[in-house]
């Protein structure tokens, strides 16, 4: 026989010991290899968001993905021992015999490339929503989540969902082939037996409870940049943190102070105003708005907002490309105002806003919440001086709680089932043609019954998927993008005012024309205030002068300033304030993003976070029009008395709409 030498025995002794590793790994290959690819797919998720959509959110340099992956990295470890979690459930309970036989292992191979193609499927939809919303997934992809029926169709009509489903197919299947020598388990002659895996099992299990007990979706948020952290994030765990505090309890997550010194510090920012309220009692913030004798009296009033159409879109604010040719004709004969913010970036935090005058208490709008028949709208406001009060929608109202909430408060709603046989619709409802034209046909019935009108309408066309009807004059009936939805909402504003002066009830309305929010968000900022600026245009025929208004404005503040342009006295618990007659300072805005809200006075923001955090930045506003290249922010001294201010509005706020009778 012959001898084997040394180093080729040490070799074959090598192999040996490898083939013994494998097989003591038995069946946890499977585990471990899918582990390995959830990790490399977290990670090039990460680098292809940072290479396409980082570079203008000042996260560009390499150095900072550097940083960013290993971060991202811990999170996706993380994370996976939840996402793992049933796989690791099945193999400590299947028996041996499952792996030894072929069907078994064809088993194994199917539930891997679910398993593979799950975590390229999600990844896919992660740069979708980065694309769109510049940050991971987080509270829209919940709100999403709850109206499928809008949300699916609008994916179905924007993205090639078949193509590209097919295409991770096709991807998944590959990688599981490359794959299958480590997702295959090895023979377990000598592996582990059922306690021995019962012990493996219990220690998964307690690694989830630690991570339960001491990871949060934002305890790695270690860099001073927004989208840095949104890099470094996981999705699936940023979902499931969003779906828990959906709707917050703000006393228990968020920073309070004593309810005196609140109620003390809202009420004396409030009457900076010059309203008196209208009781002493400390706790409520209501108050009498007088009359004033050069108001323009009982016209209607008519607020157009308008989807998605941030400040940046529109000639009157800057933008050089000439997409709002009709808005910026309007913007001569009106008040134009020129500093103008949303609260947030969702359309309910526009509708609670305009119809409320209500701060964005965080993490759900009060339009969604339980106990939205409880506030105070500027509908009430008008109808107690005998208007009529509707709320007109392209799309079907039950998205987003939207027809119970006006109906809730009042209003009269005429929706999508109103319109029998629109020009064109899409999934969201129908084109603002249809919409602006049953609005006219609508207000045509209401001026008959001789009564004032008010009507809030919601437009839909600009948004995903971006498709128009034909024959529009520079837009394409699909593939437009953005671009294209802002000449279109402008192109049908501009059909609404033509028609609309045609009836005898145009010279008697107010006609307000407000965006919900902007059509995304950029920025580096915790809330990047460039991606708020919004346009805002008060047009009354026959009535005012054209004028720019450049005082800093919100959402909160068009009831009480459209109030104070009609005269008429009224008592409400508005949150705003009547910019045309301001001379009180100083303005103060509110904001929320995600979970966070603040408040910008001066410069200076003060933001609240989950888990009580509070951080406090300086603001500059560069000169030009709005982009995401003006925000200077940079960390500030600590400002105790801005902080408490900023918690004297959303801590009031919270109580108000949660106590029976808070603010009626």
């Amino acid at each position: 026989m012959a001898v084997i030498p040394g180093p080729v025995a040490g070799r074959f002794e090598t192999e040996s010991e490898t083939q013994r590793a494998e097989n003591s790994l038995g069946r946890y290959r499977v585990l471990l290899t899918l582990l390995i690819a959830y990790l490399a797919v977290g990670a090039l998720t990460r680098v292809v968001l940072w290479a396409v959509f980082s570079h203008g959110e000042h996260v560009g340099l390499p150095r900072l993905l550097v940083a960013v992956l290993p971060v991202g990295a811990l999170n996706d470890l993380a994370e996976s021992i939840y996402l793992l979690a049933p796989v690791g459930f099945v193999l400590w309970l299947a028996p041996r015999r499952l792996f030894a036989a072929p069907g078994g292992l064809r088993l194994v191979g199917i539930v891997s490339g679910l398993v593979v193609y799950g975590m390229l499927y999600l990844a896919a939809m992660e740069y979708f929503f980065f694309d769109e919303f510049n940050a991971r997934f987080n509270l829209v992809a919940v709100d999403y989540l709850i109206y499928p029926t809008e949300v699916i169709g609008n994916i179905r009509d924007t993205y090639p969902v078949g193509t590209i489903s097919a295409a991770l197919g096709v991807l998944t299947a590959l990688l599981c082939w490359a794959l299958w020598r480590w997702l295959k388990p090895a023979p377990e002659q000598k592996a582990p037996g059922f306690l021995a895996r019962s012990g493996w099992f219990a220690l998964h299990l307690v690694a989830i409870a630690a991570v339960v007990g001491i990871v949060r979706a934002d305890t790695l948020n270690v860099f001073d940049n927004r989208v840095a952290n949104e890099l470094a994030d996981n999705g699936p765990a940023n979902f499931f943190s969003a779906f828990r505090t959906n709707q917050l309890e703000y006393p228990q997550f968020y920073q309070t102070i004593d309810t005196a010194r609140a109620n003390a510090l809202l009420r004396a920012d409030l009457a900076r105003g010059g309203v008196p309220f209208k009781s002493a009692d400390p706790s409520t913030v209501t108050r009498a708005f007088p009359a004033r004798a050069d108001g323009l009296g009982k016209l209607n009033v008519v607020v157009i907002t308008e989807e998605s159409l941030g400040a940046e879109f529109v000639g009157a604010y800057g933008d050089p490309r000439g997409l709002t040719p009709r808005f910026d004709g309007l913007a001569k004969q009106g008040l134009l105002f020129t500093h103008t913010y949303a609260t947030g970036t969702r359309t309910v935090r526009g509708l609670e806003a305009i119809s409320a005058s209500f701060p964005p208490i965080p993490s759900e709008s009060i339009v969604k919440r339980p106990g939205y028949e409880n506030v105070v709208t500027w509908g009430e406001v008008l109808q107690r001086h005998g208007y009529q009060t509707s709320f007109v929608y392209g799309g079907y109202g039950s998205f987003d709680n939207m027809n119970a909430y006006f109906s809730g408060n009042g209003f009269a709603i005429s929706d999508r089932a109103e319109i029998p046989n629109p020009k064109f619709a899409n999934i969201w409802g129908v084109s603002d043609e249809d919409l602006f034209l049953h609005a006219v046909d609508y207000y045509d019935a209401r001026a008959r019954e001789g009564k004032p009108f008010f009507s809030i309408i919601m437009s839909t066309s600009n948004h995903k998927p971006f498709t128009f009807p034909d024959g529009v004059p520079g837009v394409k009936p699909r593939g437009g993008g953005r671009s294209a939805g802002a000449r279109y909402a402008d192109y049908a504003i501009g059909r609404f005012f033509d028609e609309a002066s045609r009836h005898d009830w145009y010279r008697n309305t107010v006609f307000v024309i407000v965006a919900d929010h902007d059509a995304r968000v950029y920025g580096a900022a915790d809330v990047p205030l460039h991606s708020y600026e919004i346009p805002l245009l008060i047009v009354a025929p026959g009535h005012l002068q054209p004028q720019r208004i450049d005082t800093l404005t919100s959402q909160l503040d068009i009831a009480p300033t459209v109030m104070g342009l009609l005269g008429l006295p009224y008592e409400a618990p508005f949150f705003g304030q009547d910019v045309l007659h301001w001379n009180g300072g100083p303005r103060t805005l509110l904001f929320n993003h995600n979970h966070d809200v603040a408040v910008l006075r001066e410069g200076e923001m003060a933001i609240l976070g989950l888990n009580r955090e509070v951080d406090v930045q300086s603001y500059h506003r560069k000169a030009g029009p709005p982009s995401r290249d003006v925000d200077d922010f940079h960390p500030a001294p600590f400002d105790q008395n801005l902080v408490d201010l900023a918690v004297a509005y959303y801590q009031t706020g919270y109580r108000l709409f949660t106590q029976p009778g808070g603010v009626r």
